[in-house]
This record gives structure tokens, C-alpha cells and sequence, in this order.
């Protein structure tokens, strides 16, 4: 006896006849054939029922499975040519907010010029009313030293 077999023999869930008897019903059944199993149509999604798109119709002699065979391609087709017409049309609207943003960038781009060069432009009246008052404060001054240059000649003179 094997250390297998010996292992098998005194296992409680193991019965040794059962398990001959599995492997025997596995290999009678690989003999007659492949088992057909359910396919699962989880993944699937149920063909579009109504009439059949207008660009298209079934000739003459074309067999029922045929026909079905070609409507159900076409149904698909047309099913990812719908989505496809829906994404241009996200696409679209994408486009025309895009625009429409664009639009209001230029006119806040607009706004800016508008406000820098109303900047300058007052930074330019405070720069010639500094000049203005630089000239009035040193015509000031001349005036003034004129007048003690006056003052001290006449006081000068009276001495």
C-alpha cells in the first residue's frame, strides 16, 4: 500500500469507492460529449425592437436566419451610430459654451486695455500736476529770494 493511497483510505471525508465512482461518471461523460452549458446573456443588451432603420431593407432569397442574422447587425450599427450622433451633440454644446467663454475673455480682455490705459492715463495727470506743483514751488522760491535780495538792499540803504 501507498502513503497515497494509505492517506485516502483513512480519510473520514474521503471514501475511496465514491471517489472511483466520481472519476468514472467524469470519464463517461467526457466521452459522449462535449456539456452544453447556459451562456450567461448578462453582458448582453436586448436587441432594439421597432422597425428596421430606412437606409436599408432585405433583398429577395434571403433566408430567415439571414434576415435576422442582418437586422441584428444593422440594429447594432445603428444603436453606436445614435451614440455616436449623441456625442457630436455633447460635443457641439462643448464647443459653444467654449465659444461662449472665448467670447467673454475678449470682452474682460477688452475691460483690462480699457482700464490700463485709463491707468496711464491718470498716472500721467499726477505726473504733470507733481511737475506743475515742482515749477510753482521754484518759481516760489526764486520770487521769494528776489524779494530779501530787495528787502536787504533797501534795508542796506536806510542804514
Amino acid at each position: 500500500m501507498t502513503l497515497s493511497t494509505e492517506i485516502l483510505t483513512r480519510s473520514p471525508l474521503l471514501d475511496a469507492d465514491e471517489l472511483e465512482g466520481e472519476i468514472g461518471n467524469i470519464i463517461s461523460r467526457t466521452r459522449r460529449g462535449p456539456v452544453l452549458r447556459e451562456v450567461s446573456e448578462s453582458h448582453d443588451r436586448p436587441l432594439p425592437k421597432g422597425p428596421m432603420p430606412d437606409y436599408v431593407e432585405h433583398r429577395e432569397g434571403v433566408n430567415q436566419v439571414g434576415k435576422l442574422s442582418a437586422e441584428a447587425v444593422v440594429r447594432e450599427y445603428d444603436a453606436a451610430v445614435k451614440e455616436i450622433e449623441a456625442l457630436g451633440a455633447e460635443l457641439t454644446e462643448a464647443a459653444r459654451k467654449c465659444e461662449a467663454m472665448v467670447a467673454g475673455v475678449h470682452a474682460t480682455v477688452s475691460e483690462i486695455k480699457e482700464l490700463a490705459a485709463n491707468y496711464r492715463e491718470e498716472g500721467k495727470r499726477y505726473f504733470l500736476q507733481i511737475e506743475d506743483c515742482s515749477l510753482m514751488t521754484s518759481e516760489v522760491r526764486t520770487v521769494c529770494e528776489t524779494l530779501k535780495k530787495k528787502i536787504a538792499a533797501g534795508s542796506n540803504l536806510a542804514a
